[in-house]
């Protein structure tokens, strides 16, 4: 009986042996880092569902859910107090995003196309809003107001959310402006239009886009604050954030939950447009600094 041998190149080696044995243990995934991020998603997110969940709660009970009702959104709709901190919430939101917005464009456009120290300095200034701590932000701004005799109100709000928003957008903005062929704003103004018009119909159609992207993500920071707010409004009236914040000192309601899940619904959704208007013009530069692209 004749036996057949195996070549020796397709006889497995130690070495070989070794290679797939590490390969197979590179490709599993360690069982402690997938219990560490479910502990972390659920850490995060529970009690996020836990408030979404007890607002649709039948009964007036935060402990004890009883099946599925929308009482505490009609509530809501027919408290006055929390519709007017409602509107009061959004009359911020837009006038700081307007602000922030045409502040941010020109400030973009000047760090990018400033190159002397001064504007380097300027940028490393502009970023110090985003790496100090918003009640850092809150305190000087109310010093400030009433320093100057300044009665805190809506106003005094407004002031301090356009000031605090104008890095976002600055930032956002910035590589956008980079990106930008100077050439064809300088094609523009060759062919007869003014330095101006080359702006307005050249450069910020270019931008718009990464503008209202900036502008949506403002929106919803805004919207959602709540330590700026606290510092800067009056007595009345409030923004929303800061009615929450009056209501659940004296106990959580029902209301409370369906008003934070509306919030916290509002807001996914205008992340969300924030980061899908850049593709919808089917350019990018809008949220990478987001999207990590």
């Amino acid at each position: 009986m004749t036996l057949l041998r195996l070549p020796s190149s397709a006889a497995p080696t130690p070495a070989r042996t070794r290679i797939r044995t590490r390969r197979r243990r590179a490709g599993r995934r360690p069982r402690i880092l997938i219990a560490v991020t479910a502990l972390f998603f659920a850490l995060l997110y529970l009690p996020i569902a836990v408030v979404t969940l007890f607002s649709f709660n039948a009964r007036k009970s935060l402990t004890v859910f009883d099946g599925f009702s929308l009482r505490w959104y009609r509530a809501f709709l027919q408290d006055d107090v929390l519709i007017s901190s409602l509107g009061t919430s959004l009359r911020i939101s837009l006038v700081a995003m307007a602000g922030s917005v045409v502040l941010g464009v020109a400030l973009a456009l000047g760090l990018v196309r400033c190159r002397t120290r001064l504007g380097s300095l300027a940028g490393l200034i502009m970023l110090v809003p985003l790496i100090t701590p918003e009640i850092v932000t809150g305190v000087a701004s109310m010093l400030l107001f009433k320093g100057l005799g300044v009665t805190l109100s809506t106003g005094t709000v407004m002031l301090s959310e356009i000031t605090f928003s104008i890095s976002y957008v600055t930032v956002i903005l910035r590589s956008r402006v980079a990106a930008l062929n100077p050439e064809v704003e300088e094609a523009a103004m060759d062919l007869g239009a003014t330095r101006w018009q080359a702006l307005r119909l050249v450069t910020l159609p270019a931008l718009l886009p990464a503008v209202l992207a900036g502008a949506v993500l403002v929106f919803a920071l805004v919207f959602d604050d709540f330590v700026l707010a606290y510092f800067t409004t009056g007595v009345d009236p409030q923004p929303l954030s800061v009615r929450i914040y009056s209501a659940i000192r004296f106990g959580v309601q029902p209301t409370i939950n369906a008003v934070g899940t509306l919030m916290l619904a509002g807001s996914i959704a205008l992340i969300a447009l924030a980061l899908f208007i850049p593709r919808l013009f089917g350019r990018r530069g809008g949220l990478d600094i987001l999207s990590g692209e």
